[in-house]
């Protein structure tokens, strides 16, 4: 009887072992979520749709951006005409920065000399009126290329909190209900702890994406605004004087 008794143990042991690990899967987690766990896990998967949304859109961009920047400068440049540059400015898409910028510095200095003589004419010199426009110009196109960087920013770096909250209220509401049933066996612990502990990995699956894109959009809108203001200043040289600096004219 006793021998029968021994052999049973570890039988029970490993049934118990089995079932534990059972409820550590994300179907068992589903199945549990009371309200906050509920809220954290749809706050989670809110954070990643959000981000990878801005990380699709924001790459797709700044690919379309770069593979354009060097051909519109270079064709701006290269066109004898300036009327013609202009014409191939304003042929661009609405999306593409460079050639906004460039339209810009060319209607501040028509509006200028259509002003010629007057009251604005005498207060601001063409090469101000042509910085101002520039200024703006660049402004604004650096804000859009920051467009979803906030919430990549947010994403990785409450993400992780997010998700260690739903860890904690796990890990809590899982205590209660060990302590209720009087089991304190690994077997009635490691499910419902393994559990919570999904949700600090539920964090880190939305934060880590975020975060890296976020670090490379930054250093691609540094450099390309390094780009904006060279060519802003190579185009307030044109338009101001008529020719860029180390050129003869055009």
């Amino acid at each position: 009887m006793l021998q029968e008794t021994a052999a049973a143990a570890p039988a029970a042991a490993g049934g118990n072992n089995a079932a534990a690990l059972q409820q550590m899967g994300f179907d068992h987690l589903i199945q549990n979520f009371d309200f906050m766990g509920w809220i954290v896990f749809l706050t989670l998967l809110i954070m990643s749709l959000m981000s990878w949304y801005w990380i699709i859109i924001n790459a797709i961009k700044n690919m379309r951006l770069k593979g354009r920047a060097e051909r519109v400068v270079t064709t701006f440049w290269e066109t004898s005409n300036a009327q013609d540059a202009i014409r191939y400015m304003e042929e661009q898409p609405r999306s593409e920065p460079f050639s906004k910028i460039a339209l810009d510095a060319a209607q501040a200095t028509a509006h200028h000399q259509r002003q010629d003589g007057s009251p604005l004419a005498e207060s601001l010199s063409r090469s101000e009126f042509v910085d101002r426009a520039l200024r703006q110009a660049v402004t604004r196109e650096s804000l859009r290329l920051e467009d979803g960087l906030t919430v990549l920013a947010t994403v990785g770096s409450s993400a992780p909190f997010v998700g260690l909250l739903g860890t904690v209220w796990g890990i809590y509401n899982a205590l209660i209900r060990i302590g209720a049933s009087g089991d304190a066996s690994i077997s009635a612990v490691a499910g419902p702890v393994g559990e919570a502990l999904i949700m600090t990995a539920f964090g880190l699956f939305a934060a880590i994406p975020a975060l890296l894109a976020y670090n490379a959009f930054v250093r691609f809108n540094r450099i390309t605004n390094n780009q904006f203001d060279t060519f802003a200043h190579d185009l307030h040289d044109f338009f101001a004087t008529g020719s860029r600096v180390g050129e003869n004219g055009r």
